[in-house]
């Protein structure tokens, strides 16, 4: 009884200390812990990004922009999910929002867990699950 009290309490602290993962639409979009905050990753474990300049459900990053910041394409078959949307580019793709504000790569991020784009012109932000 007493090893089963023992394991139980090691299971309940290691559960509370441990930060976990959440996958979103099929796994396209994650959370990971980054410097505290529980922060928005693709499928690829990069950090997703805002742009201020975009409006709830637009996007306005194309051309050069997007060669910087590469929208998170949706696949065909996808679909909304809760605070998770889909916004329609001109080129006829569809990029995924997150409440909204479309989400974007940064070509300068070479690893997971780098957020070397946050801060980048003043209009470009972490996408941090809220």
């Amino acid at each position: 009884m007493k090893l089963a009290i023992t394991l139980g309490a090691a299971v309940l602290a290691l559960l509370s200390t441990t930060a976990f993962a959440e996958d979103y639409v099929g796994g396209a979009i994650k959370t990971t812990e980054i410097g505290g905050k529980e922060v928005l990753v693709g499928a690829n474990d990069m950090t997703l990004y805002t742009y201020d300049k975009d409006t709830a459900g637009v996007t306005n990053c194309y051309d050069k922009c997007a060669e910087n910041w590469p929208p998170l394409i949706a696949d065909a078959a996808a679909a909304a999910e809760g605070d998770f949307t889909l916004v329609d580019r001109t080129d006829g793709t569809k990029m995924w929002a997150y409440k909204g504000k479309p989400l974007y790569f940064w070509v300068k991020d070479q690893k997971p867990g780098d957020t070397t784009g946050d801060m980048v012109g003043k209009v470009w932000h972490t996408a941090v699950e809220q």
